[in-house]
Parts: structure tokens; C-alpha cells; sequence
């Protein structure tokens, strides 16, 4: 038994000292040859350029009646309901940047967003990033008057539903 102790100690000191003679001749005076005549990594692949969305932001601008529907076939039922919130409506305004000022799931402050084209032919409303992002809303249809969005985050997606704004008549 000692034997063997003292076999396996003296083979884990001479491993031990074999890396050290390597890691210091590398770091150290010795030069391993260059292959620098070899191609360079390959770059890193160029961000997508944005797609501009088909809708513009000025499209949007204005009041809004303001409800949701889970299932399809309160479609028409929940359009009802948003215009009878034009006595109080939701206000998309135009922001500093191109943009509209919108809130986002869960978020008290409304801060300004962009509306944003996809390979796919689909419209998003979202901060600037990758489409579609995680706060993103996909734009499901709009006619000019009436604008229905569902967020792309599964969960806020279940909480908000379908949201359906409805264009208010302009105050007399």
C-alpha cells in the first residue's frame, strides 16, 4: 500500500512538472510559429438592416377606444365595447424620434416606440432591436380605423388578449 501511494505521488508531481515546462514555454521566451499568413476568423455576420414597417407612425397618431377579446369570436362584440371608450380615450401621440409614443406590457410610463417591418410582411410596434422582440407587439390587422395588436411575449400575450383600438372622431 505504501508502494502504491508513492508511485501515484511521484506520477502526479511529474505531470505536475511536465505542464509547468510547457505553460512556460509558452508564455515565455520560446515563440510558437505564427500562422498569420493563414485567413483570419471570419467576420462577424452584419446586423439586418431594419425593414421599414408598411403602416407609419402618423398612421396611428390619435385617439383611441380601447378594448381586448381572448377568443375570435368576440371580434365584433369587443369593437363595439372600444368605441364606447372614446369618451375616454387611449392617445397615441407621434414621438421625437420617428416613432410613436405607446405604453408597453406591464409598464406604467408610455415611452416611444417604432413601428417595425419583418421579412415575413408583418408589422410590429416595439422598442428599437430585433424583429419581433420580446416587447414587440405584432400589428394583426389595420384598416386606417380600426388597429388590432397582440404582444409576441406568450404571457403578455394571454394577460392582454387581442387589443382593439378604434379610431375616435376628431373633437368638434
Amino acid at each position: 500500500m505504501v508502494r502504491s501511494c508513492s508511485v501515484r505521488t511521484v506520477a502526479n508531481l511529474g505531470i505536475a512538472s511536465a505542464l509547468t515546462i510547457f505553460l512556460g514555454a509558452c508564455g515565455g521566451g520560446m515563440s510558437l510559429p505564427s500562422f498569420s499568413s493563414a485567413p483570419s476568423a471570419p467576420p462577424e455576420p452584419a446586423v439586418a438592416p431594419d425593414m421599414p414597417a408598411s403602416i407609419r407612425a402618423d398612421e396611428i397618431v390619435g385617439r383611441w377606444g380601447l378594448a381586448s377579446y381572448q377568443n375570435p369570436n368576440d371580434r365584433a362584440r369587443t369593437e363595439a365595447a372600444a368605441r364606447g371608450q372614446c369618451k375616454q380615450p387611449y392617445v397615441i401621440t407621434a414621438g421625437t424620434s420617428g416613432g410613436v409614443v405607446m405604453h408597453l406590457a406591464d409598464q406604467a410610463t408610455p415611452q416611444e416606440l417604432r413601428l417595425k417591418g419583418s421579412p415575413s410582411g408583418k408589422n410590429y410596434i416595439g422598442p428599437a432591436g430585433p424583429t419581433p422582440g420580446e416587447q414587440d407587439r405584432e400589428i394583426v390587422s389595420f384598416d386606417g380605423r380600426v388597429l388590432v395588436t397582440r404582444f409576441v411575449d406568450k404571457d403578455a400575450a394571454v394577460r392582454y388578449g387581442n387589443m382593439v383600438y378604434i379610431r375616435c372622431a376628431p373633437r368638434a
